[in-house]
């Protein structure tokens, strides 16, 4: 059982300045963050939630809650609590932007132009990061592959397990509108799950078991 690990988990969206007044973001809800917090402190975790941007409602009480919006925010709310917070496990659900402009604007581009380039480059792996910034850490890490069918799916999850040395990854698309996910780790995978409920079940019981 989870009781009194300590489990941080982050969800929601990542937003990236284009100017002073505008943001990339993407379609990230939130949700599986929300569900896997509640689940963990069911079972007895002590949880705290890192918050992309957006209007969430309907946190369990004793979560804790810790907002960001930006990038750069995220970055720096993982890395201090991960080093300073003695956490058995994390859950990383956020959808971190993986693309940022190459030049920071900092007034407002006015309305008038008919035609804007941005020129993007690839922000930082802050999953890569996970690893070396907290000890003895049990990892999961989630991807995101819109239409992808199962054998795509499990072949992507495979990649970023090894590719950030993680010890499960969740991958899960909606293709034809409908979700499906499974979890994986270097021996073994479960699913297919076609909600986030159920694949929530089973993911808080595997890790459940490794925080004994």
């Amino acid at each position: 059982m989870a009781t009194e690990k300590r489990v941080l988990i982050t969800a929601g969206p990542t937003w990236v300045a284009i100017d002073k007044a505008r943001v990339i973001s993407n379609i990230a809800s939130g949700e599986t963050g929300f569900i896997l917090a509640g689940r963990f402190k069911k079972l007895g975790a002590k949880v705290t939630l890192l918050l992309g941007p957006g209007y969430f409602c309907g946190a369990e009480t004793g979560i804790k809650i810790k907002r960001f919006k930006y990038f750069a925010e995220l970055e720096l709310l993982l890395e201090n609590e991960l080093k300073n917070g003695k956490y058995a496990a994390v859950i990383h659900t956020a959808a971190v932007a993986d693309y940022k402009p190459d030049k920071i604007i900092k007034s407002k581009i006015g309305s008038s132009r008919q035609r804007w380039k941005i020129s993007l480059v690839p922000t930082k792996k802050l999953i890569n990061n996970i690893r070396g910034w907290g000890n003895n850490l049990f990892t999961v890490g989630f991807k995101f592959e819109p239409d992808a069918d199962s054998n795509k799916l499990i072949k992507e999850g495979k990649a970023l397990l090894n590719q950030a040395d993680l010890d499960l990854v969740v991958t899960n698309s909606n293709i034809n509108k409908n979700y499906c996910a499974y979890i994986l780790d270097n021996a073994d995978h479960w699913g297919p799950f076609f909600t986030k409920g159920k694949m929530a079940g089973r993911l808080v019981k595997l890790v459940g078991k490794k925080l004994i």
